[in-house]
């Protein structure tokens, strides 16, 4: 069956929040063999709304509303919906009853605006919602589905696993599923891996296969359609063990696995410990490795080198290199990777410094150069890299390189020692 999702709300068209619930409903309906071929996003104007909801009546079997169910103005989603479908409306005193429990749950006054969310569009099936004041509802009209559901992400996902998805189920017969195998990969290009891959991809149907670069690493999909998760498994099966064939020496995880996760497996097979010091990402790659539960066994320590200052009194980052090359330098950048691992006393020391931007460059040392370095205690390997996104990107792409950087680190020692 084919599902749209209408996401209405002028502030997703401002790009003010980011709209996740779409994310969330799409996996969800995709593992329950939904086919969801649109999505459509439009702002908190009555017109152009109701010319959205037509034309997904015209194209899909079951249409999702998400947000415009609230208590202000311009929450007009049901109020459209029942107008398009001329269903009177009436206050569910059921529904107005848990709303006004909500707020003295809180020790709070319902508001005369809050019982708008108890007024319902005659024939619809209320989804109950615990934890927000609107209830979801369900309509049924010329054999089309449609499906009205909270905005706040919170609220979304209780109606939708309490109540809507197992409402579908009921109705529906079993659709099939949609499940996904995730390889990830480091240390090749995205290319490079379409290349391997190409004569699998060419003669593709089901799996099929999906190739995607994402910060720093590859993503490698591969989906199955069948009956059921069993099946799925055995039909991506095949496909696995081909891709592992030809690229296993690049894929170090799977579905949710993580480059800082995958380094503390590495960190703790070895018997090893880390501390690191970071400048431009300010704590970020630290904070990744503390995001793995028992992750204090090897991360022994971590500083903020920020200043000039803190890189020379906690790293003991020399003065002359800092006043000859500057503190974003290849020179720095292995001081505090020496430092900081004489420091905590670990096995590995990982020094961060470059220019995140987007001020703070020259014609020289543009936005995006970041220098990392890893120090072992036999010698300091230091790499280059010249990001050039946004801020943010360029913290992120330089966390996930200096962590990728110690685990090279640790397969080259390793083979050194056998």
């Amino acid at each position: 069956m084919i599902v749209e999702v209408v996401n209405t709300g002028t502030e997703l068209l401002l790009g003010e929040i980011l709209n996740t619930n779409f994310q969330y409903l799409s996996r969800q309906l995709n593992k329950l063999g939904y086919d969801v071929l649109y999505q459509t996003t439009v702002g908190d104007n009555e017109t152009r709304l109701r010319s959205v909801l037509e034309i997904a009546l015209e194209r899909a079997d079951i249409v999702i509303t998400t947000g415009g169910l609230g208590p202000t103005r311009g929450d007009i989603t049901k109020e459209v919906i029942a107008d398009m479908l001329g269903l009177e409306m009436y206050l569910d005193l059921d529904t107005w009853d848990r709303i006004n429990s909500f707020f003295v749950k809180k020790g709070l006054c319902m508001s005369s605006n809050n019982d708008k969310q108890a007024m319902v569009p005659l024939g619809a099936e209320i989804l109950i919602n615990e934890v927000g004041t609107a209830p979801g509802l369900v309509l049924e009209h010329n054999g089309k589905l449609i499906v009205l559901l909270p905005g706040p992400p919170s609220e979304l996902n209780y109606v939708c696993q309490q109540r809507f998805l197992p409402l579908l189920m009921q109705r529906y017969a079993q659709q099939g599923i949609i499940y996904s195998r995730i390889l990830k990969m480091r240390g090749i290009g995205e290319s490079s891996v379409a290349a391997q891959l190409d004569d699998i991809i060419t003669s593709q149907s089901n799996p099929t296969i999906a190739i995607y670069a994402r910060r720093g690493e590859i993503i490698v999909r591969i989906t199955a359609k069948a009956s059921d998760v069993e099946e799925a498994k055995s039909l991506i099966s095949g496909t696995e063990a081909q891709i592992y064939e030809r690229l296993s020496k690049f894929i170090y995880g799977v579905d949710d696995a993580s480059l800082a996760e995958y380094l503390g497996q590495e960190l703790l097979k070895s018997g090893s410990t880390i501390a690191f010091a970071e400048s431009c990402t300010g704590g970020l790659a630290s904070s990744m490795i503390t995001d793995i539960p028992g992750s204090s066994e090897y991360l022994l320590g971590s500083v903020v080198t920020y200043s000039n200052m803190a890189k020379q009194k906690l790293v003991n980052v020399s003065a002359e290199n800092l006043e000859k090359y500057g503190a974003v330098s290849e020179q720095v950048a292995c001081e505090m990777a020496s430092g900081v691992r004489d420091l905590f006393g670990t096995t590995y020391g990982v020094g961060i410094t470059g220019i995140a931007g987007p001020g703070g460059a020259t014609e020289e040392k543009p936005v995006g150069l970041v220098y990392m370095a890893v120090a072992d205690g036999n010698d300091v390997h230091c790499v280059k890299h010249l990001f050039g996104g946004t801020r943010t990107e360029n913290k992120l792409r330089s966390a996930l390189t200096a962590i990728s950087m110690v685990i090279d680190k640790i397969k080259a020692r390793r083979n050194e020692e056998i």
